[in-house]
């Protein structure tokens, strides 16, 4: 087939890591995709970090920085620009399937594709139901709008059921759906590509038990609260070591805590790195910590993890607990509950059998499940028998 993708947002980070395993893993089925992107964004190339930010620009920093209610009156101002970009892809490329990764405020797609007859499958990882790090000032139009399109879409895509149960509570009778959570390129997150005894002494992690995490430091993702909580107790495991990558606003809290408990030799904070630079990360991880996590989304570094053999200790969301399986492919806390996860991390320590058996178990797991070629397969199994052949 022939596949538009479009999304609006810059294509970077976890946005950008998701947009490029589905368009590689339909290629890879053999169709033809063509990304139709915000202008100036380039979600098939990541710059590295430094560069990414340079990149930003002041236009982006000013437009993040302006009031709710105007950042979304330019969301909706958005259709305009989709349904000039959009409308001339469309005429040349004359595409079998339009993909999107839907935003709010953003039905220009929908109306195209019905206008041209073309089948749409919409990807909801954002929605007016849910709680947003940007608060929602036109609730109402939004839910409006958004139920129109999760209506008159050939199909949806959630990310987890929850999402999908709170959609139908809220719209009714909305198109036919897949869950489909995050998945992860086994072929860059695989642990024989490293040499895990060389990057732990250059890391200076020789002889330590390691337990890590990756993502942005923000109040919640709960690594803050994780790290206070445990510091009184490193003590109790001599052996264990702390690794935190990445960056955020809580991160300098996290540093000074660290630095005035004097514990910068068990707990390392190399920063945010490249996206090509977190399996190596990984690699040097025993086991990993999921601190804090939310109702509805599925979050990319589980799947990460478990694809390099690394268990994880997880909040019991539902989103999570669909994906680990406790005891089996990982291990689950009750959500909120930062002692209990305090104190299976520090159990796990010492328990090295259970972290092999568990961590083989996860990657098995995500081979057979949760690869991007099987996102890919869902989501054109909500495509019309007659358009896919």
């Amino acid at each position: 087939m022939n596949i538009v993708y479009h999304h609006r947002t810059r294509g970077r980070h976890v946005e950008g890591v998701h947009i490029r395993g589905i368009v590689n893993a339909l290629r890879e089925l053999g169709h033809e995709v063509s990304v139709v992107s915000f202008p100036g964004a380039d979600p098939e190339h990541e710059p590295p970090p430094a560069q990414a930010t340079a990149k930003r620009g002041r236009l982006a920093s000013a437009v993040s920085r302006l009031p709710g209610v105007l950042f979304e009156f330019l969301e909706l101002a958005y259709n305009l620009v989709t349904f000039v970009r959009l409308g001339l892809s469309i005429s040349r490329r004359r595409p079998d399937l339009i993909y999107e990764r839907y935003s709010l405020f953003l039905f220009a797609t929908v109306w195209l594709a019905r206008e041209r007859n073309i089948p749409l499958v919409l990807e909801i990882n954002d929605s007016a139901l849910v709680q947003r790090v940007r608060p929602l000032k036109l609730r109402k139009l939004a839910r409006r709008m958004e139920a129109w399109c999760l209506r008159n879409a050939t199909g949806l895509v959630f990310i987890s059921t929850y999402f999908r149960d709170e959609a139908q509570k809220a719209y009714g009778d909305i198109a036919p759906s897949v869950i489909s959570p995050n998945a992860v390129d086994l072929a860059t997150f695989d642990p024989a590509r490293f040499d895990r005894k060389r990057l732990r002494v250059e890391r200076g992690l020789a002889y330590r038990i390691v337990c890590g995490h990756i993502g942005v430091f923000a109040h919640w993702h709960g690594v803050d609260g994780f790290v206070e909580a445990i510091a009184a107790r490193l003590a109790e495991v001599p052996e264990l070591a702390l690794v935190f990558v990445g960056d955020g606003v809580t991160l300098p809290a996290v540093r000074a805590l660290v630095a005035e408990r004097g514990l910068s030799d068990r707990v390392l904070l190399p920063g945010r790195v490249g996206h090509d630079d977190i399996a190596s990360w990984i690699a040097c991880m025993d086991y990993a910590v999921l601190p804090n996590s939310n109702h509805y989304g599925s979050p990319m570094k589980l799947f990460e993890f478990m694809g390099m053999g690394v268990p994880v200790v997880a909040p019991d969301y539902a989103p999570v607990a669909e994906v680990i399986d406790n005891d089996r492919t990982g291990w689950l806390f009750p959500r909120g509950e930062i002692a209990a996860c305090v104190e299976r991390v520090l159990e796990l320590a010492l328990c090295a059998e259970d972290r092999r058996r568990i961590g083989g178990a996860a990657r098995e797991y995500i081979q057979r499940e949760r690869q991007w070629s099987n996102n890919a397969q869902q989501l054109l199994s909500l495509v019309p028998v007659e358009t896919a052949s």
